[in-house]
């Protein structure tokens, strides 16, 4: 059995700022380590559950962020960018279940560090008439593979943001959200204890031949609409440079892609052409 774990770092227990998450400070090195002690954490209870193979997906920034020499040697890893499938990279036929590590709010979220994909760029996403955050988006990327979502970390809002998006799925509640850089947080060592063991429990589950239903994950059908709130008119100006974006007002634009892999794959790539502006 084949999981691949995805792993962000604003949802892991301990980060609420965002030097936290930006290289270059003592801040970050501290937190990216916490971030791959919660990856190992899910690693060891993937392996305890029944998995035989686990694939861990990098999914925070340059996507540069875990530490190699530091993680579970029984696990492969997906480092740096660019790739098709951003957070779920590793994804494949294969797969039989997604765990998303260190997760968070999406953006106008009132989670920690609450954001979707590009905060500079982006202050809201519907897809379909749902607004998603970077969980739903990559988990209806998952669903549309036939993989389903079976484990998230993160945030009080997080998970109420997603529950019902995956309702199939196990939750571990790192932090209490107070606000977007404040808020109440279990000690890392408490966090990385619970991980493990619903990472163990999920894979059980969707591994137990006497399970009836299978796992359920948000399913978007195609076509897919996406329109896109930019931070402001100058982004949005600069994005529908493109000619598959059309212009809704002042700061949204509009798209229809075949499928969720092709959504992300533009939404990756306006994220990447907002850095002109920057």
């Amino acid at each position: 059995m084949k999981i691949l774990i995805s792993v962000d770092i604003e949802g892991i227990a301990g980060v609420f700022n965002a030097e936290q998450t930006r290289p270059g400070n003592g801040e970050y090195e501290r937190a990216r380590r916490w971030m791959t002690d919660e990856a190992n954490a899910a690693i060891r209870g993937a392996f305890a559950g029944g998995a035989t193979e686990v694939l861990v997906n990098d999914s925070h920034g340059t996507y540069r962020n875990l530490l190699p020499d530091s993680l579970d040697t029984r696990a492969l890893f997906v480092l740096g960018k660019p790739r098709y499938l951003g957070m779920m990279g590793g994804l494949d036929p294969e797969c039989e279940g997604v765990m998303m590590i260190g997760y968070h709010s999406r953006a106008q979220g009132r989670g920690i560090l609450a954001h979707t994909i590009n905060s500079f760029a982006f202050a809201r996403v519907t897809v379909n008439g749902m607004e998603l955050g970077e969980a739903g988006l990559y988990g209806a990327l998952a669903a549309e593979a036939g993989v389903p979502v079976i484990l998230g970390s993160g945030d009080d809002v997080f998970i109420d943001e997603n529950r019902e998006f995956f309702p199939g799925a196990r939750w571990v509640q790192t932090k209490v959200a107070y606000s977007h850089s404040s808020g109440v947080t279990m000690a890392p060592a408490e966090a990385q204890a619970s991980i493990e063991q619903a990472a163990q429990l999920a894979v059980q589950e969707l591994a137990d031949p006497a399970r009836v239903e299978p796992a359920q994950s948000l399913l978007v059908a195609p076509p897919v609409e996406c329109l896109l709130t930019t931070q402001g008119p100058a982004i949005a100006d600069l994005f529908c440079t493109w000619p598959a974006l059309s212009r809704l007002d002042g700061v949204t634009v509009r798209f229809v892609a075949a499928s969720m892999q092709d959504a992300i794959r533009t939404l990756n790539s306006l994220s990447a052409m907002s850095y002109m502006l920057r």
